[in-house]
């Protein structure tokens, strides 16, 4: 699946375009259009394609997950898709990567057809103690700087600029509404975070808020950004919200004014984190 393309997935791709070098081969990395357990996912395909591209694979084949193919056993896969309609003269699967119909098959498995079929089949070893699954589990407790870590790269939610209610206007922080693009992608803990923005016009210092907003009684979970030093009205707009540190969990405050004050606190940290983030990154925003 790539899905994250994280330090792990990044090493695979390395390998992929030093074989291919090697061997006077076309590099290409093969994934699918969906999981195939239907779970949350990291990068919608669009963000995913732009991750493997930019790890220095220009070929990258999305294969339909289809009843027919998820039918198909690790052979008949090996040779009706990829020796017989991609051409594959040799293959590079990560340590732990199994396919197949219910993968029941394993990696000697794959190296036996890849001998009947011509298609030499190189396993690779971990690269790390890194999985999609472990990032998701990161996530969804919030601790965003560790899942950027074995990332190698902030994540990011995608999105557009929808109507809000306008809370954060009136507070003096005024706020977009921000509907990711795939409802599929996994959104971090419901909290405060430090975020940078990405807009049209440009990449800014934002601080982004998850949740229900519980001061005015909110039922909905909304994503919230406010970017800092910046006025232009976003309604309509693409944004990318990559998410850098956590500020603090979301909580009721016994009034409009004492949120007020908290945001404020949230507008300094929010400086201190991201100021870091650039220094170490060298960055300037």
């Amino acid at each position: 699946m790539f899905d994250g393309v994280h330090r792990g997935h990044q090493f695979v791709l390395r390998q992929l375009a030093e074989q291919a070098r090697r061997h006077h081969l076309q590099p290409l990395a093969i994934t699918f259009d969906r999981s195939p357990r239907q779970e949350q996912v990291l990068t919608p395909l669009n963000e995913k394609l732009r991750l493997i591209r930019a790890n220095g694979i220009d070929h990258v084949e999305v294969l339909r997950f289809t009843s027919e193919l998820k039918a198909l056993s690790a052979r008949q896969f090996m040779e009706q898709e990829l020796r017989q309609r991609l051409g594959v003269r040799l293959l590079l699967t990560g340590y732990d990567n199994r396919f197949g119909h219910n993968r029941e098959e394993g990696f000697d498995d794959y190296v036996r057809h890849g001998r009947e079929l011509g298609i030499n089949v190189i396993g690779l070893p971990a690269e790390g103690d890194v999985s999609s699954s472990y990032i998701r589990q990161l996530l969804t407790d919030g601790h965003v700087t560790d899942a950027a870590e074995c990332l190698g790269h902030p994540y990011v939610v995608s999105g557009h600029v929808g109507h809000g209610q306008h809370i954060g206007t009136g507070l003096g922080f005024p706020t977009a509404n921000l509907v990711p693009d795939d409802a599929r992608q996994l959104i971090p803990a419901v909290g405060a975070y430090a975020v940078i923005v990405k807009t049209s016009s440009g990449t800014y210092r934002g601080m982004m808020n998850i949740g229900t907003r519980p001061t005015f009684d909110g039922q909905t979970t909304t994503l919230e950004v406010h970017i800092l030093h910046h006025d232009e009205d976003l309604y309509g707009q693409s944004l990318s919200v990559a998410f850098i540190g956590r500020l603090r969990e979301e909580r009721p405050f016994r009034s409009a004014e004492a949120l007020r004050q908290q945001l404020q606190q949230d507008a300094i940290q929010t400086e201190q984190i991201l100021t870091a983030y650039e220094e170490s990154h060298h960055l300037f925003l």
